[in-house]
């Protein structure tokens, strides 16, 4: 195959990919523009097979993937014996958990192929191929060591909480300046020790990068660690002479910085506050506040009667939702109160859930129309004429602390001011605080009812209880 052809059809590929996030872009066309990217992403592998660059480890060879091909088709099988069933098994509240992984390993690919282009290129390497190679194994090894900490955040192996120590910021600053200073001694020395010391230091300050950043802030960082690797990717398109790769890079490195910012805005705070607030916070301490204080709960009954005279409702879904699987029983709930001339609407947070989107994706699946969803910005002024709202699993996103305690881990974050409806129905499996490890005072509201237990559960037994009445 000529190196026309293969650009061509590299390009294609690439357009696929424009199409895909385009297609993403909507609920009603997500699923399209995953079938494109899918499309795309096979296209680009299959071209592969059929020509090597000639700059592909130095040698003139168009059969080079031929010559490997055992390798190569060893190494799909071993991707698709522990992808597909992964992917296949996951349950949705683990999704988080699956995409850092995911990306995580793109940006550690992503390294260890610049670094193996590197020594096999040896003295031959351009000053420029250098540079990227040094680029690549830094953001690389940073987006693999982070993605591992956000992964075992989420999965809560380890506190959810900011993890700060002495001089914290110091040895942070202390072990980038040593990253860049050892990036520079490879570009000057070329040698094989230098980079490993540059992918090790990497992987530290990747480390460091994320320790500081609390539970509520995690989706904002796998948004960043996502764009890191999508950076990565690009440069090593250029170390490897493909298009196609630059291509990829580029808008997955575009496509993460512009939802990072629009997260973190939505977040309410700018990015270095995100990511090294928790140094400055002050902090909290809501040990013993659930024992040492009243709350109002009810039962399925109580919530159903104040459900059937109600005019207007609004859903607030959060992660408890996710956990519970109830997605369909709180569709059933909404279409029980349609029927009864009840306006219903879902008040949907931008960093709902575990990661962006979560909580559109979730009702999605239960095929909850998509007019039904309201962003936070156009939901929060109706508060006031809502006569009840309905939290199901969330809490950060509603907490009032956000407002009213500064320096909180989500002080000065938008929330969804379900504190102004007339009643609040609170579902939740026990008083612990949410992902932020934050007290939420909504909870002790006179106006707030506590239904305790499985969201899926608790749901299915209002519902039984509104069709009775």
């Amino acid at each position: 195959m000529s190196r026309t052809i293969y650009d061509l059809i590299g390009l294609a590929a690439g357009i696929a990919f424009i199409l895909a996030l385009k297609g993403l872009s909507h609920p009603k066309t997500a699923r399209r523009g995953n079938l494109i990217g899918a499309f795309g992403a096979g296209l680009a592998t299959l071209v592969v097979f059929f020509y090597a660059s000639p700059s592909v480890y130095g040698k003139a060879e168009s059969s080079l993937p031929l010559n490997n091909l055992g390798w190569i088709l060893g190494a799909i099988a071993v991707g698709l014996i522990i992808g597909v069933p992964a992917a296949r098994k996951v349950e949705m509240t683990q999704m988080p958990q699956l995409v850092a992984l995911f990306n995580g390993v793109g940006g550690g690919a992503a390294a260890l192929v610049a670094i193996v282009e590197y020594l096999n290129l040896g003295s031959e390497a351009t000053t420029a191929q250098v540079v990227f190679t040094v680029f690549t194994v830094i953001v690389g090894c940073v987006s693999f060591s982070g993605s591992i900490i956000t992964f075992m955040k989420l999965q809560e192996l380890m506190t959810t909480r900011p993890v700060v120590f002495p001089a914290g910021r110091f040895v942070i600053a202390a072990t980038l300046a040593s990253v860049i200073g050892v990036g520079g001694w490879v570009v000057s020395a070329l040698g094989t020790t230098p980079l490993l010391i540059l992918a090790a230091l990497s992987l530290l300050f990747g480390v460091l990068f994320v320790l500081p950043v609390g539970g509520a802030d995690v989706p904002i960082v796998i948004s960043l660690l996502n764009a890191f690797t999508g950076l990565t990717v690009a440069a090593s398109g250029y170390v490897l002479d493909s298009v196609l790769l630059i291509i990829a890079g580029t808008l997955v490195g575009a496509s993460g910085t512009i939802l990072t910012r629009l997260m973190a805005d939505a977040m309410g705070r700018s990015l270095f506050g995100t990511l090294f607030g928790a140094f400055t916070a002050k902090p909290q301490d809501s040990s013993g506040v659930a024992e040492d204080r009243p709350v109002r709960s009810g039962s399925a009954d109580d919530v159903a009667i104040l459900l059937n005279y109600a005019r207007r409702v609004v859903i607030v879904p959060g992660f408890g939702l996710a956990v519970a699987q109830a997605q369909h029983t709180v569709r059933e709930l909404a279409d029980l109160m349609i029927s009864k001339g009840i306006d219903v609407a879902y008040g949907i947070h931008p960093v709902a859930g575990r990661m962006p989107g979560h909580m559109n994706v979730l009702l999605a699946e239960a095929n909850v129309p998509y007019d039904q969803l309201v962003e936070m910005d156009e939901v929060n002024p109706t508060f006031g004429q809502t006569d009840v709202a309905i939290v199901i699993g969330a809490n950060d996103v509603v907490n009032p602390a956000a407002k009213t305690t500064p320096g909180c881990p989500i002080y000065g974050m938008p929330i969804l001011e379900v504190n102004n409806a007339a009643n609040i129905i609170f579902l939740k499996r026990s008083m612990r605080p949410g992902f932020a490890g934050i007290e939420n005072e909504l909870l002790y509201d006179p106006k707030t009812m506590l239904l305790f237990g499985d969201a899926k559960s608790s749901l299915t037994k209002v519902v039984s209880a509104l069709k009775a009445l």
